[in-house]
């Protein structure tokens, strides 16, 4: 017990040698206090004897004017040290007064980790953090409560549907109070109380958890699966892309992942949902937290187009107020470097919304500068297409969770043969998956059966079937066999039906340099709304020509307002010819893109012969290069 002359030796003290002094919270009661501490106190009546004080709402004692060096009037505050906690649970407390102290927030019940809440399941605690969300269900308000290295669900009851603690915000730093309960075999706090943190205490918490989230966000370092030089200089972007995505989970923030509808874009996107995913229920004490955080989203085009970012859009905003989630964070995979993404990005630029971009199409960095936060592209450290957005998809998925390293090594091979890479790690990939069970042919089966699912998918994910396809999360290796079988087989028989009627109606000649071009109107010679899609009929007539010919090949599948483009051992340059197009012929409604040497277009149908023969015409002035050869990235959708 302190002495009446109030020089206040007795009590705990800081590491800095300072005494401490408590401020409890309103609501602790007996079991939060301990004699001899010392406490910030209100008074609350005057006596002759001595004062009343209130050290929380739940709690008050007396300061026996013997042991008061002061005097004090109702609402005037003090510091005490609590000397008795007597039988019948009054209290004695008596006045210190002290120069120098620093002040501790105590909350009721036991300070818990929200990491660690399963060691006090049934107990009372506080837990400090940030509303990462609020949701409003119901019943109970559903506060997501960001700890150190957790975040938990914190239910608060009012009235049926009603908000609780409506003076918390998103993003506020808190004190939650409650009772850790299970439900549905899940962590979840009762909450008997959310306090708003002053600055001070505010600022520790806050310190706290950015030293946590520059732990956790982190990536593992793991080796590249293949041994690349070219892959090299692209390591520290993709590192940067994994930490990106560790900060925005451990934010609380969702992400929708746009990808291409293509194998190669499945295998850059089906590996990152898994390992987020896994990080994601690592951090998350809510089971439904992946199904809301999360979602894969395929793009028909091979660009953002503004009917996709326009429902991006909306979904986002209904959820911020549906389920108080912040805006989502935007992955783009196998998409989204190009001048035609911009418009659907400025149309984000007005609401928080991150865009980060991985991809191996010929990009327009500068068009896309400043509209997105990162941009991974092979083509800015002068390599090219062949470094497939699944290959580099994979790293950073590995980044992230090295332990699906098993399960991932045969997707790299899968990407490049679904787009025809020709890199010279293409040889390791497909090692690794023949170590895997995985063959050359059957590699090329999972590829095609991918392509198969996905036109028939149209723009639902098909999550779980296109799992089983990847054998990528999948528990069944010999069902996968099976589908793969299935959807490879009738994907081969549909292609020969289309080339059945289609191939008596190319038209072909020799251009000035010698390349042959062949030409087929795919509107009026081959079978619509059915497998294969126009893109991917040009593709497979392209490639029996380059068969049949031996001999640098362009081919051009058009309709009424679009053409699709091959091109083997002939160097091309599709998006400065796109350029030039517009250029050239204002009013055509000329836009597209690609790779270098594959690629569309899209135009005025009223237009189109002009547009066809400019583009023929500077086909015939490229250049011959028969090592040449093209990607099959070629835009299904048209």
């Amino acid at each position: 017990m302190s002495p009446p002359n109030g020089t206040g030796e007795a009590g705990a003290t800081g590491s800095n040698g300072k005494p401490t002094v408590y401020d409890l919270a309103a609501n602790c009661t007996l079991a939060d206090l301990e004699e001899g501490n010392r406490y910030h106190a209100t008074v609350n009546g005057v006596m002759d004897y001595g004062v009343f004080v209130d050290v929380s709402e739940q709690l008050s004692g007396l300061v026996h004017s013997s042991n008061l060096v002061g005097t004090y009037d109702v609402g005037e505050d003090l510091i005490v040290e609590l000397a008795e906690i007597r039988e019948d649970g009054d209290l004695n407390f008596t006045e210190v007064q002290l120069s120098e102290y620093d002040t501790e927030q105590v909350g009721h019940g036991n300070p818990a980790q929200a990491d660690a809440l399963e060691d006090h399941i049934g107990e009372t605690i506080h837990l400090d953090g940030r509303v990462v969300q609020i949701k409003q269900t119901g019943g109970p308000t559903i506060f997501q409560i960001r700890g150190e290295r957790a975040i938990v669900p914190c239910a608060a009851f009012e009235e049926a549907g009603v908000r609780a603690h409506p003076d918390v915000e998103l993003d506020d730093t808190v004190r939650v109070t409650g009772t850790v309960e299970t439900r549905d075999g899940a962590i979840q706090i009762e909450v008997d109380d959310v306090e708003r943190l002053g600055d001070e205490k505010a600022a520790d918490v806050e310190k706290r958890l950015a030293a946590a989230t520059e732990e956790l966000a982190e990536p593992e370092d793991v080796d590249l699966l293949a041994d690349w030089p070219a892959f090299e200089k692209l390591h520290d972007d993709l590192r940067d892309v994994a930490r990106r995505l560790r900060k925005t989970v451990l934010a609380g923030r969702p992400i929708r992942m746009r990808h291409h509808a293509d194998g190669d874009g499945l295998c850059a996107s089906v590996p990152l949902q898994y390992a987020l995913e896994e990080f994601i229920e690592e951090v998350y004490e809510d089971p439904d937290a992946t199904r809301h955080l999360l979602k894969r989203l395929p793009s028909k085009a091979p660009f953002y187009e503004m009917e996709d970012v326009t429902r991006d859009l909306n979904f986002a905003l209904e959820d911020r107020k549906r389920h108080g989630q912040k805006l989502p964070l935007l992955l783009m995979l196998d998409n989204g470097s190009t001048e035609e993404d911009t418009p659907a990005y400025r149309n984000l630029a007005h609401y928080d919304m991150p865009i980060l971009v991985v991809d191996h199409h010929h990009p327009d960095p500068e068009a896309v500068e400043g509209l997105v936060e990162a941009h991974v592209n092979p083509y800015l450290y002068d390599e090219d297409y062949r470094i497939t957005t699944g290959m580099m998809s994979v790293e950073i998925a590995r980044m992230i969770v090295p332990e699906l390293t098993d399960e991932l090594e045969h997707v790299p091979a899968v990407a490049g043969l679904a787009d025809r890479s020709e890199g010279e790690a293409m040889g390791e990939y497909l090692e690794l998956a023949s170590e895997a069970g995985y063959e050359k042919s059957r590699l090329r089966d999972i590829g095609e059966a991918l392509d198969y699912a996905t036109f028939w998918l149209r723009y639902n994910d098909g999550r779980e079937l296109v799992n089983d396809l990847l054998n990528v999360n999948c528990d069944d290796r010999q069902r996968h066999e099976e589908l793969v079988d299935l959807l490879a087989d009738r994907a081969e028989r549909d292609v020969d039906h289309q080339l059945d009627g289609a191939l008596a109606h190319v038209e072909h000649e020799v251009l000035d340099n010698d390349a042959h071009l062949f030409r087929i109107d795919v509107e009026n010679h081959a079978k619509r709304f059915t497998y294969p899609a126009p893109g991917k009929t040009t593709g497979k007539i392209h490639d029996r020509k380059v068969e049949e010919t031996g001999d640098p090949v362009i081919t051009i599948g058009y309709g009424p307002d679009f053409a699709v483009l091959r091109s083997d051992g002939v160097r091309l340059d599709i998006p400065q010819m796109v350029t030039e197009l517009v250029e050239e012929h204002p009013g055509a409604g000329v836009s597209g893109g690609g790779h270098l040497v594959v690629g569309s277009i899209k135009f005025v149908e009223g237009r189109r012969e002009e547009v066809i023969t400019a583009l023929v015409e500077k086909m015939a002035e490229a250049e011959i290069d028969e090592d040449l050869q093209s990607s099959a990235a070629i835009p299904d959708e048209l």
